[in-house]
């Protein structure tokens, strides 16, 4: 089970893009992709069979897992997070400084 979801809400901790914030749009292995963070322009040719134009395309790039931490709006800072297992068996995600759960 990750300890980052697609959806949820990051803040980036190391690289160009340290200490914005967005929405997690894909995770692929150890790579996030977060929303109009770490953009990157790629030059692409028209395709005329998949009716793509051609040009420069701003789109997303991976950040590495480890350098995004999921955003706590208590705090208003990032925080690590933990696996609980709630009474009724359930696995949620849990903030480990305050133990509140990520997961409704």
């Amino acid at each position: 089970m990750n300890r980052i979801k697609k959806g949820d809400h990051v803040i980036v901790t190391a690289g160009k893009n340290k200490g914005q914030r967005g929405d997690v749009v894909r995770v692929a292995g150890d790579s996030v992709y977060v929303q109009n963070i770490n953009l990157v322009k790629r030059h692409t040719k028209p395709n005329p069979q998949a009716q793509q134009p051609g040009g420069i395309i701003e789109r997303e790039a991976p950040l590495h897992i480890s350098n995004v931490m999921l955003f706590n709006s208590a705090t208003g800072r990032g925080g690590r997070v933990g696996f609980k297992t709630l009474g009724d068996g359930r696995k949620v995600r849990v903030f480990r400084s305050s133990g509140e759960v990520v997961d409704a």
